[in-house]
């Protein structure tokens, strides 16, 4: 026999020199390199120094004992294989080493073909578990991958998206916002425009209700009303005193030759005596003096008749004035008419009365827009003043207007970068911690569910010997009576008559006890083989007929037992092994009229509930006990009565569901009665 591997190496751990130099020779015929050692010390040395990947490990040794070499060796080198090698008195020792995770255990004397072959599935055993390993290092190393790209490109894209909306919105907030900024910035200014010429109208105002005011006023008069205003405000220039003809019978300032002027056909006189305000603010004009300026001119109707008092205004003042309320705003601030020509200008920007290259929109009292000029672009905002028929504009460029936003937006930039790059590198370093984390946790989960899994086939096959020699046992006792009995009739001492029915009814119970073994070795087969069913198309309802109809529903009537039939007659036919899952149908029914000593009523149900096809057999019994409802598919587990029931139809009908790619479910009501449901597919899988 030649082994799978040629670079497997065996060592060989017990105390008796000929067994380790014979087993060792016979070995190494078959292709295996062996090291030996006579002791666990000694082993524990050689497995620090060569690879080994199968230890061949006797109990029985003085010193380091087997079992405690094994723990050392499980716990030092997980991944080695290690067979048991005890005597007859030590099985239990090596029963405890496979409970500790020895793949097995060898009694002496083993010939070599056996210790081979136990070589040989430790091998196979190992090879599994090293793929195993591999394959979930591998698993994990890419769930590593994965969940770190996934995690970065969850993270990554709404992140970009919100970059991108970021980028979106200061594109639209940084013209909404340098808009709104300068429309605020000339709405303000308006009104303080309109605040200072609404005192200047006041201070005219205020010469009419001079206690000493005489019509037509004194020329010492009309010098002291100029100085008076020119106290207020040295944008006033000149005042003058006219009539309701508009002829100016008063004046006092730079320009004497206009005493005595005729006003009539100006043009602001004309208005402020037309209208029904009792003020007017004219545009700059030339009039009489032939120089830029601007006339505030108020009315007062007294004495039987209309006067006028009217002073002019410097527009260089004024230039000067706005340029004070515009100082630190970074803007360049003018105002036009309604022509578009400008009342008040820098000089290097434009001369008065000269032509704006922007005129405000009438019918909008405030706004902005986007104007270029020899190459670069400009917000232009304006607001029309409520005391004069002017509009204030304002106008900045872009690259001023939105300076601090473009800073903002830098700054935001550069911050969403570092916060990203500081964000992906925690992600991608929490993810590789965690991932570390879990896969140690899955090994130990992995080590500690073999752990169990190993006890638990331990227990249930110590569980399943009990039974078995259990429910053996029972008929052998029979068999025992019986033929004690048999030999007891035909002892002369005891005197009994060995007639032939005497003889024959203890046959007949030996018969009885017979048979029994028979139906539990034959179910105990039936549970412990792998069933391959043959599958037919098959239609449900039928085979609960064939399993219902005659000899068991009289049987059942004459138990007062009713059977009621609630069938879907939709149900499709589908894949089943016939003769099986009629055992599986004969064991519920079987099983819900046990559970009814007094009679009462068996529902057999069918429904088709999606790609599943429920059958369900309901009893009006005594139902299960919840501390027991965990047990009823373990193999010999039963509620009956003893020589009722072997324990092994819920398991047998278990494992026929199971091999039908279906399941069963149990409800049960202590006292009220129990349903169980067979779930089988409509579609069953191929594979």
């Amino acid at each position: 026999m030649t082994p799978v591997t040629r670079d497997t190496t065996i060592l060989l751990v017990d105390d008796e020199a000929r067994f380790l130099a014979t087993t060792r020779k016979l070995l190494e015929r078959r292709g295996y390199r062996v090291a030996t050692a006579a002791s666990g010390t000694e082993a524990l040395d050689l497995l620090e120094r060569i690879y080994v990947q199968v230890v061949v490990l006797d109990v029985k040794m003085p010193g380091l004992d087997g079992i405690a070499t094994l723990e050392e060796i499980k716990r030092r080198f997980p991944l080695i294989e290690v067979i048991m090698l005890t005597g007859h008195g030590t099985i239990d020792s090596a029963v405890e080493g496979v409970k500790l995770g020895a793949s097995d255990y060898l009694v002496k004397p083993a010939d070599v073909d056996l210790i081979s072959a136990k070589i040989e599935d430790a091998l196979a055993r190992r090879s599994v578990i090293r793929s195993q390993v591999e394959g979930r290092q591998r698993r994990f190393r890419d769930l590593k991958i994965r969940l770190a790209v996934g995690l970065l490109a969850a993270f990554t894209l709404p992140y970009a998206a919100f970059f991108a909306f970021f980028q979106y919105q200061f594109a639209g907030t940084l013209k909404s916002s340098g808009r709104v900024g300068l429309e605020a910035l000339a709405n303000s200014q308006k009104n303080t425009i309109d605040l200072f010429l609404q005192e200047r109208v006041m201070n005219i105002f205020s010469l009419f209700h001079d206690r000493d005011f005489r019509s037509p006023p004194s020329q010492e008069r009309m010098d002291r009303y100029l100085h008076s205003l020119r106290q207020q405000n040295d944008a006033f220039t000149d005042v003058g005193f006219l009539n309701g003809d508009g002829i100016q019978t008063g004046y006092a300032g730079l320009y004497p030759d206009l005493l005595g002027k005729d006003y009539s056909q100006e043009e602001w006189f004309v208005l402020l005596m037309s209208q029904d305000q009792d003020y007017f603010i004219s545009d700059v004009y030339l009039g009489f003096r032939n120089k830029p300026h601007f006339t505030i001119a108020v009315k007062q109707t007294f004495d039987d008749g209309t006067w006028v008092f009217r002073s002019t205004l410097d527009p260089d003042k004024f230039y000067m004035f706005l340029r004070s309320i515009g100082r630190g705003k970074s803007v360049e601030s003018t105002i036009v008419n309604r022509d578009g020509r400008f009342q008040v200008v820098d000089p290097d920007r434009g001369e008065l009365l000269g032509s704006s290259d922007f005129v405000p929109p009438q019918e909008e009292p405030s706004g902005v827009r986007e104007v270029g000029r020899d190459g670069e672009r400009f917000l232009v905002g304006h607001a029309w003043l409520r005391e004069a028929p002017w509009a204030l504009v304002v106008r900045q460029a872009f690259s001023v207007a939105h300076a601090d936003m473009y800073q903002s937006r830098r700054v935001m930039t550069l911050t969403l970068v570092v916060l990203f790059v500081v964000i992906a590198t925690c992600i991608w370093f929490a993810n590789s911690f965690l991932i570390d984390r879990f896969k140690e946790s899955a090994e130990k989960s992995e080590e500690l569910r073999l752990q169990l899994f190993h006890a638990s086939k331990l227990a249930s096959v110590g569980e399943l010997a009990t039974g078995v020699a259990h429910e053996i046992n029972n008929p052998l006792a029979v068999i025992v009576a019986a033929s004690g009995v048999i030999r007891d009739l035909f002892n002369p001492e005891f005197g009994l008559d060995p007639a032939p029915d005497a003889v024959l009814k203890e046959v007949d119970n030996i018969d009885s006890a017979v048979f029994r073994a028979r139906t539990i070795t034959r179910q105990l087969l039936d549970y412990g083989r792998k069933y391959e069913p043959t599958l037919e198309p098959c239609n449900v309802n039928l085979i609960l007929d064939e399993v219902i109809g005659g000899l068991k529903e009289r049987e059942f009537a004459v138990e007062g037992i009713e059977i009621v039939r609630d069938y879907d007659p939709g149900l499709p036919d589908i894949l089943l092994d016939h003769d099986k899952i009629r055992q599986v149908f004969l064991n519920l029914i079987n099983n819900a009229g046990d559970a009814m000593p007094a009679g009462g009523t068996v529902t057999v149900a069918t429904r088709r509930q999606g790609d599943t096809v429920r059958i369900s057999v309901k009893d009006t019994g005594t139902g299960i006990p919840a501390d027991t409802m965990d047990q009823i598919f373990n193999p010999f587990f039963t509620t009956k009565e003893v020589g009722k029931g072997t324990g092994l139809g819920l398991s047998v009908s278990l494992n026929i569901v199971e091999s039908l790619d279906g399941t069963i479910e149990v409800q049960s009501i202590e006292g009220a009665g129990s349903v169980f449901t067979v779930m089988l597919p409509v579609q069953r899988s191929t594979q």
